[in-house]
């Protein structure tokens, strides 16, 4: 086997992987939530903020409502580093199946969004 076959293979694993990451994935949403009790000075209750048509909207939350976002905008995080991910493999399997004779001069990893 060769070396590109090897790499190839291997990236294929990887997206596998990271394809059935996604199904693990749970609720998700945007935003940010706060802990006001934490802030200084302390104040109580908590809040979600997000933006909507370009403009910042701030909720209050319960303790219970403040738990369940605070899981979905962890979740939504995993959700965009994960494609992140998928996109970079998936240049990398794209690329290295790609015709080297017609290309002028080697694609750099900055080119393709790796680094």
């Amino acid at each position: 086997m060769s070396k590109s076959s090897s790499q190839l293979a291997q990236l294929r694993k990887d997206y596998q992987r990271l394809r059935r990451s996604l199904a693990q994935i749970g609720y998700i949403s945007q935003g940010s939530v706060v802990d006001r009790s934490k802030l200084r000075p302390p104040r109580s209750g908590f809040q979600w903020t997000r933006k909507v048509k370009g403009k910042t909207i701030t909720v209050a939350l319960s303790e219970s409502e403040f738990l369940a976002l605070a899981e979905a905008i962890a979740n939504e995080r995993k959700l965009n580093q994960t494609i992140r991910q998928m996109e970079q493999i998936s240049r990398r399997i794209l690329f290295l199946n790609r015709s080297q004779t017609t290309q002028r001069k080697p694609l750099r990893q900055k080119v393709l969004g790796l680094i």
